[in-house]
């Protein structure tokens, strides 16, 4: 066994649609894992929150039906309702194992999600 880390990512879908809601998560997803060196690493558990606005499709289905994280348990979860939060936010925390020794978390925040950690996103 290596060092446990947990990546933190999140991202806005623009519509409540099973569409959407896949092609944002999974572009998340597969932008969190090339900051990750799987040879070395494995994935404990993905854990999924949603904003209640989003009601459509299941962010989880979507990583499971795309084969971004194999045999990685996925477990998913409604934000509470708060006045003025950003709305139509999928929130996920990736925890790893690795025995990658310079391994550093990359958290990834995508689309109107930038705006919660301007400090970590990117461009």
């Amino acid at each position: 066994m290596g060092k446990i880390y947990s990546v933190r990512g999140a991202t806005t879908v623009d519509d409540d649609s099973a569409a959407d809601i896949t092609e944002k998560t999974v572009e998340l997803i597969a932008e969190m894992k090339k900051h990750i060196d799987f040879s070395r690493t494995r994935a404990v558990n993905l854990f999924i929150t949603t904003t209640g606005d989003i009601t459509s499709f299941y962010p989880a289905r979507a990583v499971r039906e795309s084969g971004l994280l194999i045999d990685c348990p996925l477990f998913s979860a409604l934000e509470p309702p708060i006045k003025g939060a950003l709305a139509k936010c999928i929130r996920v925390m990736l925890t790893i194992d690795t025995e990658d020794k310079d391994f550093t978390a990359k958290h990834v925040y995508l689309h109107g999600a930038k705006t919660l950690r301007p400090d970590l996103a990117k461009g």
